[in-house]
């Protein structure tokens, strides 16, 4: 019901710094309207807007699951937590292969898929 005016205050919601991209994550976590798929997809979308901004991503395989899932629990009514969380992962490796595929195989696992892991995948 609340969507569509929850997507158009996110749109308009500033990306200049971090703390402004990440106030924009917290927002689009909790407007997200299907279950499944969505904090692998939202996660994608942040290190979009960090490469396209900061020059930046996160090395999500550096950022521990529990700690994550209760950052972003609590992140809708203080973002302290998932700042410093993700901020100590950051890295300007934008385009290295082993980093994002490393964070898919992490934001799998966040989401409790964990029988196969990227690495194990090789040729």
């Amino acid at each position: 019901m609340y969507l569509e005016e929850a997507l158009k205050k996110i749109d308009s919601m500033q990306q200049s710094n971090f703390d402004e991209i990440i106030e924009k994550y917290i927002e689009m976590n909790i407007a997200h309207p299907f279950k499944e798929g969505n904090g692998r997809s939202t996660r994608i979308w942040l290190d979009a807007i960090l490469k396209k901004e900061l020059n930046q991503v996160i090395n999500w395989s550096k950022v521990d699951k529990e700690d994550y899932l209760l950052a972003m629990e609590r992140s809708p009514i203080k973002s302290t937590e998932i700042k410093m969380l993700l901020q100590k992962a950051l890295t300007d490796k934008i385009n290295d292969r082993e980093v994002f595929m490393k964070g898919m195989d992490a934001s799998y696992n966040y989401e409790g898929y964990c029988v196969y892991k990227i690495e194990d995948l090789k040729d």
